[in-house]
């Protein structure tokens, strides 16, 4: 026969060769004379299932019957009866005489008896999938009894087929008739092709041919009978021979067997009704049934039963038939997420399940799902994605989160919740890798510049750290511009001890970007000036930072200028054996799972708590060894224990205020609005000629001080620029701007250089001592840039 079919399609029938389907391998078995063969689309090689019937001539009853069974299964639809996609009749010449085949394609099916043998199950595992099946062809046998008034007439094993997804499926409609009960005139046979039946199917009144009981009889009367015979034989596992085995019910499971025997009752009228046995047979209800059950009808059910569901789902796919659960409930699932009828957790059972897949299939099957999913508005379906993204994020490629998924992901970093800004930031770890410059540098730099003015201290901690990561991927120009600023200018000076931490190992990490000139007038005068942080775990940190940058000094002198270049990148973090895991602790730090926004680890009462706290919020939070939590959820309080010893910045960043920086919107990314100080020439000596041009108040009632008038030359060529105060570009300016105060005039040679940097005039007057008192008259000399200032003698 599949010789013959092969033959057809290839074009010894001229009327076949435009059938839009190949004919494959046929089915070991199918219903009566039909036989059941594989098949493809020919337009798009989608599988497909073809049934074919043959006869010698027209007049054959068996092509009758099959024709009666193509325009029934063209014309009846449901969910659990097999669809029908074309049918054709050809006539082929064999040389012989004529024949007729009859063609019906349908969707891909596999014989239940085969599939059963396929799947394999056993105990339980096999007792619930049965009673899914069971459940589906019931629902088809009612509908057709009930709703449509039809009588299928040969329910049984070789009558149901499974499609892929796991579903049984009721097909061969060639006895189909309608149900006549009505018309008591009628004497003839209801079933007109009562003869494909077996004789073992048939029941009593069916075998007598007693067409007045039979008419008589309920609609399901036949059909219940055929789905006793049906359970008979899958749970015995082999076909029905004969009438009498239906007496043998040792295979039949005890919650099922009452219904079996009902089903299976003499009297016609009091069989079992299947649309009863759906609805109260103990034996449909058990964990598969209802939990597809739920699924289908899930669009009806409230969001408080969909999200108790969901949460259980993980669990319970553990404990059903892994085959049912990846070919029937996960297809269900992605439509369910895709359609925004599943709640968030659904994400969770995807995830889980996808992870029985192999990485092709979860490509296939599970990805498209989740890069539909970013662009849900549904902020708890977001969270579930970020929170979940080590799970698949490796599993993106470079084009699909550069053009689908970074766009909608950044939509996060402005999102009011600071828990989504959170897991936004920390997604990036895994997909920054995979941006274009143009996203990299053009779009995601400037978010960084805002998260690391951010309300939440955490958040600017871990934007620190996450920019260390991300360096090796930015250009040579944008890692010149970006990251010494972002690390000193505002990680270095905030004023939470582990975003401080943080920025120093930043510079550690990315030590192999800088040059000479760089390390030594922008990072180290710094990094030096946190050698007196409160936070020991900083100041650790620090002394390992100004070591390694001395030591690659060290080691820059000794070789050539030629060398220098090319031993920049030895020069790094490896070389320095304390910073060793920084990348790695930072990788692990940014990959956990985020904390709910209303729970903080143990820096959550930092802003309430006194220094020795802060310090030990450092050493448990983000900025701990590798194998410490990151720096989660704190109070956002703004820390008012320490101010870090930097002058408030002027220099287009914002006012620097309790450590939050204000900052407008800018087509900028944040951080190149800064001229580097290395670029500045001798700053130290616009300061001091600014400070010339005051006026310093003198004692008048006192001698002059030799040490004042008469200053070392070296002093006046300092502040002509001869010779520059190279520390002058770390020393802090005054807070406050100093009054005018009224002196007596002074030569250019009396002028002092410090004056720029004196203590503010104290607010009250001091009482001159009287010599009387034990004291010498002898007047003290002054210090420089703290002496005290006097009114006039006349005040």
């Amino acid at each position: 026969m599949l010789n013959f079919l092969k033959g057809v399609v290839g074009g010894s029938g001229a009327t076949l060769k435009d059938l839009p389907y190949n004919v494959g391998d046929p089915y070991t078995s199918a219903w009566s004379s039909w036989s059941h063969f594989r098949g493809t689309s020919k337009d798009d090689g989608a599988p497909v299932s073809i049934f074919s019937l043959s006869g010698n001539n027209q007049q054959d009853g068996r092509l009758a019957a099959g024709r009666n069974g193509v325009k029934r299964l063209r014309t009846v639809r449901h969910p659990n009866i097999l669809s029908f996609l074309y049918s054709t009749e050809v006539e082929t010449f064999d040389g012989s005489g004529t024949k007729v085949t009859i063609y019906i394609v349908t969707e891909p099916a596999t014989p239940l008896s085969e599939k059963i043998r396929e799947l394999g199950l056993e105990g339980a595992q096999r007792d619930e999938y049965y009673a899914w099946g069971l459940h589906q062809i019931a629902k088809a046998v009612s509908f057709l009894n009930n709703d449509c008034k039809l009588v299928h007439g040969n329910v049984c094993l070789e009558s149901v087929v499974v499609t892929h997804t796991l579903d049984w499926k009721l097909q061969a409609f060639d006895v189909l008739s309608e149900h006549d009960g009505a018309n008591g005139t009628a004497t003839g046979p209801m079933l007109q092709y009562e003869w494909l039946i077996g004789s073992q199917y048939k029941p009593m009144e069916l075998a007598k041919f007693d067409w007045v009981a039979i008419r008589k009889a309920p609609p399901w009367a036949i059909d219940s009978w055929g789905l006793g015979c049906l359970i008979y034989e899958i749970f015995s596992g082999m076909r029905l021979g004969k009438t009498e085995e239906l007496r043998n019910t040792s295979s039949i499971p005890k919650s099922l067997l009452l219904d079996y025997q009902r089903l299976l009752s003499s009297t016609p009228s009091r069989r079992l009704n299947t649309s009863k046995l759906i609805d109260n047979s103990e034996f449909f209800q058990n964990k598969l049934v209802d939990t597809i059950h739920f699924m289908e009808i899930l669009s009806l059910k409230d969001s408080v039963e969909k999200d108790t569901f969901f949460r259980k789902l993980p669990n319970l796919a553990e404990q059903l038939p892994r085959q049912i659960v990846l070919k029937k409930i996960f297809p269900l699932l992605t439509s369910a997420l895709e359609y925004g009828s599943a709640a968030a957790h659904a994400l969770n059972a995807l995830l889980k399940i996808g992870s029985w897949l192999s990485a092709e299939e979860f490509n296939l099957k599970v990805l498209p799902t989740i890069i539909k999913l970013f662009a849900s508005n549904d902020r708890a379906i977001r969270v579930a994605l970020l929170q979940h993204i080590d799970q698949y994020g490796e599993s993106l490629s470079a084009q699909v989160v550069d053009e689908q998924v970074y766009s909608h992901v950044a939509a996060g970093f402005a999102d009011t919740s600071a828990f989504l800004r959170e897991l936004t930031l920390k997604s990036m770890l895994l997909l920054a890798p995979k941006l274009s410059q143009r996203n990299l540098s053009g779009s995601l730099l400037k978010y960084l510049s805002k998260l690391q003015v951010d309300e939440e201290p955490a958040i600017r901690t871990n934007t620190t750290i996450l920019l260390g990561n991300i360096a090796s991927y930015l250009n040579e120009g944008t890692r010149k511009r970006v990251l010494i600023n972002a690390f000193t200018v505002r990680a270095l000076r905030d004023t939470f001890s582990p975003a401080r931490g943080a920025g120093v190992m930043a510079l550690c990490a990315t030590s192999s970007y800088y040059d000479t000139n760089e390390i030594a007038t922008r990072i180290l005068p710094n990094i030096v000036v946190l050698t007196i942080d409160p936070d020991s775990d900083v100041r650790s940190k620090v002394f390992q930072a100004v070591d390694q940058f001395l030591q690659i000094l060290k080691q820059s002198n000794e070789k050539s200028y030629a060398e220098d270049t090319a031993g920049a990148g030895s020069l790094g973090i490896a070389g320095m054996p304390g910073n060793i895991g920084l990348l790695e602790w930072a990788m692990s730090s940014l990959t956990l799972k985020g904390k709910s926004s209303d729970q903080a680890p143990g820096a959550a009462a930092y802003s309430t708590r006194p220094v020795a706290t802060a310090t030990s919020a450092a050493s448990s939070g983000g900025i701990g060894t590798p194998s410490t939590a990151p720096v989660s959820r704190v109070s956002t309080s703004p820390d008012f224990t320490y101010q870090p010893p930097y002058p408030a910045s002027t220099d287009g960043w914002g006012e620097i205020e309790n450590g939050i920086h204000e900052e407008q919107d800018s087509d900028k990314d944040g951080w190149d609005d800064i001229e580097p100080e290395w670029l500045k020439p001798f700053p130290s000596l616009a300061n001091i000629q600014a400070a010339q041009k005051r006026p310093v108040s003198q004692p008048v009632s006192q001698p002059k001080p030799q040490a004042v008038s008469s200053r070392p030359k070296s002093t006046t060529k300092a502040a002509k620029g001869e010779d520059d105060d190279l520390w002058g570009s770390i020393a802090p300016p005054p807070k406050v701007a100093l009054k005018s105060l009224k002196v007596k005039p002074s030569g250019a040679e009396e002028e002092d250089p410090w004056a720029a940097i004196a203590a503010p005039p104290p607010t009250t007057k001091v009482k001159p001592l009287s010599a009387g008192r034990g004291r010498g008259t002898k007047p003290a000399a002054p210090k420089l840039g703290a002496q005290r200032k006097r009114t006039s003698s006349t005040g």
